[in-house]
């Protein structure tokens, strides 16, 4: 008997839950530079614990819309909360670049934002549909364009020191170009073949920002090994390149196998 392959729906709902379980080790590691100084920054912690909970409750107990909507608009609420808060911190006192590099990174919060866009998607459009498939790149695509702000800010700190720092940037900008090409002709086979090549390259750049960021830690000095992780270079970074083209892939296999007759 032929094994049936999970849907692509089933695979974005998975990676929204773990995807939200990890966040909440990403921002344990950011927030323990100054020690969780606010109370109110154990908020996206908390919510990373409870959520995969919840959804998981949801699957099991027939509640999966009204949990998933839940889960879905909280995590809106403290992605843009979040953004705003770290904004807050020098940003609005003085509308600079310079405090703009050098605040908390200010769109690290929309990850939350956009993972609970993709739970609310779910249930709100037909995972069948072509339309649901472009929504999934696109929110793929809104990533990349955040993670193109991210490494211009983080490595303009240093004034790109290193030449291979640029890599990052000119990936996300290649990224945000070929999704943007995507969701507007979506049924280009061409454009299909080559966004699947350039997401094999995204992988790649993640998993080599990921290797350097590690080799950097440990270089550097520190009282401690979780010293030199917490104020060194952020290790779970690049990551977010292998994660975005792996929600951009569900996407391309997801316009792949509709039925002929939308094609």
């Amino acid at each position: 008997m032929t094994r049936r392959l999970p849907s692509p729906r089933t695979v974005v709902e998975l990676f929204a839950a773990g995807n939200l379980a990890f966040l909440a080790v990403d921002v344990y590691v950011a927030h323990s530079v100054n020690a969780f100084e606010r109370p109110q920054e154990w908020i996206p912690v908390a919510l990373s614990i409870a959520a995969p909970v919840l959804l998981a409750i949801g699957w099991m107990a027939r509640l999966e819309r009204i949990l998933g909507l839940v889960v879905g608009w909280a995590s809106v609420a403290v992605g843009v909360g979040g953004m705003l808060f770290h904004l807050q911190s020098h940003f609005f006192e003085e509308q600079t670049i310079r405090n703009l590099v050098y605040t908390a990174p200010f769109v690290a919060p929309l990850a939350y934002a956009g993972v609970g866009l993709l739970l609310i998607l779910d249930r709100i459009v037909d995972a069948e549909s072509l339309e649901w498939a472009q929504w999934v790149v696109f929110l793929a695509l809104g990533g990349f364009a955040g993670n193109f702000v991210l490494s211009l800010a983080d490595h303009a700190q240093n004034g790109f020191f290193n030449r291979g720092e640029w890599i990052p940037v000119v990936a996300s900008a290649l990224a945000v170009a070929f999704l943007l090409m995507l969701v507007v002709k979506p049924l280009d086979s061409l454009l299909l073949r080559a966004t699947a090549w350039l997401l094999a390259l995204e992988t790649l750049t993640g998993i080599l920002g990921f290797a350097l960021h590690l080799r950097a830690n440990m270089a550097r000095p520190g009282e401690s090994l979780w010293a030199r992780f917490i104020y060194g270079a952020p290790i779970f970074a690049p990551l977010l390149f292998a994660n975005l083209a792996m929600l951009a892939a569900i996407g391309l296999w997801a316009i792949r196998i509709r039925p002929c007759e939308s094609r």
